[in-house]
C-alpha cells in the first residue's frame, strides 16, 4: 500500500500520472468515485482496481468501457445483464458477449453487434440465435470458422455453404 498518499488530492494526482496506480492506493480511494474516474480517464483498464461497489455503478462502467471496451469483464453481475453496458461494449469488442447474461446472449441486436466485429463470438450466442440465418451470414463473412458454431440446420444451408467456399 502507498503510505504517503494521505488525502484525496494526492490520490487523484497519483492516478492522473498512471491510472493503474489505483491498485496501490488504500481501499478508501479505490472506493471513491472521483478518484476512480480520474484513474479511468488516464487508463480505462484501471477499472480492475476499483471497489466492487463502483464496479456495480453503471456510470463508472460506461465510462470505463468507453475508454477500454473489454473492461466490461470487471462489471458486476448485475451490470453484465444491463443491455446498455453490454451493447456499448460489444460494438467495439465482440468478445464481451462471453461475459453477458444469458438474456443478452439471446438479444438479436446485441449479438449482431458482437459478431459484426468478431464472427467467432457467435459461439456464445443463444442456440436460438445460432440458428438465425442473417446472423450466421454476418458471422461467417467476418470469420469462416464461425461456421462450426452454427446450428445443424444452417450448416446444411446452401447459402451458408457458399460463403464458406468463397
Amino acid at each position: 500500500m502507498e503510505e504517503n498518499i494521505i488525502n484525496k488530492e494526492q490520490a487523484i494526482n497519483k492516478v492522473k500520472e498512471k491510472g493503474k496506480n489505483l491498485e496501490i492506493l488504500p481501499f478508501e480511494f479505490q472506493d471513491d468515485k472521483e478518484v476512480v474516474i480520474a484513474a479511468l480517464e488516464q487508463d480505462g483498464e484501471a477499472l480492475e482496481f476499483a471497489s466492487d461497489r463502483l464496479k456495480d455503478d453503471k456510470e463508472v462502467i460506461m465510462f470505463a468501457t468507453s475508454k477500454a471496451p473489454w473492461t466490461a469483464f470487471y462489471a458486476s453481475e448485475r451490470l453484465k445483464a444491463d443491455r446498455d453496458v453490454i451493447f456499448s461494449s460489444v460494438k467495439e469488442y465482440g468478445q464481451t458477449l462471453y461475459y453477458a447474461s444469458e438474456e443478452l446472449r439471446d438479444d438479436e441486436e446485441v449479438v449482431k453487434a458482437a459478431i459484426s466485429n468478431k464472427g467467432l463470438i457467435i459461439k456464445y450466442a443463444s442456440f436460438r440465435l445460432r440458428d438465425n440465418k442473417e446472423l450466421a451470414e454476418i458471422a461467417v463473412k467476418q470469420n469462416k470458422e464461425a461456421f462450426h458454431f452454427l446450428s445443424s440446420r444452417l450448416k446444411q444451408d446452401e447459402d451458408i455453404k457458399n460463403l464458406i467456399s468463397k
